[in-house]
């Protein structure tokens, strides 16, 4: 195996030249040396990934229309979820908030972290 530099990743060309790496690892056995480096260097790129490109925690109400949309569920599927027709489009439009039934139900049957659901 050739050697590998392992060191912080500043920069983009610092970043691609991480990726290069991992890619180079990704087959190796489990409990090698190698996948020690693996973790190392995926790590790192985690790091460096949510420095520069973090990602914005969806909001409840995007939250639910991203798994509404995921698992093909309309409007009146969702009534189980809310009470009703007209809940779930009050809710859907912003003019309700979500109560601790909901949330409860949003959580266990749809997964939906109950930390975003809670957010805001």
């Amino acid at each position: 195996m050739e050697t590998i530099i392992v060191k912080p990743i500043h920069t983009d060309a610092d970043y691609k030249a991480a990726m290069a790496q991992m890619c180079k690892l990704w087959d190796c056995p489990e409990g090698s040396s190698e996948a020690d480096l693996l973790e190392v260097l995926s790590i790192l790129i985690e790091q460096y990934e949510k420095r520069m490109y973090p990602i914005d925690t969806l909001d409840p109400v995007e939250a639910i229309q991203y798994e509404m949309e995921e698992n093909g569920l309309s409007q009146q599927d969702m009534v189980k979820y809310f009470g009703s027709k007209e809940r779930v489009s009050e809710v859907l439009n912003r003019k309700r908030p979500l109560t601790l039934k909901m949330i409860k139900n949003l959580y266990h049957d749809l997964n939906i972290p109950a930390s975003i659901l809670l957010a805001r």
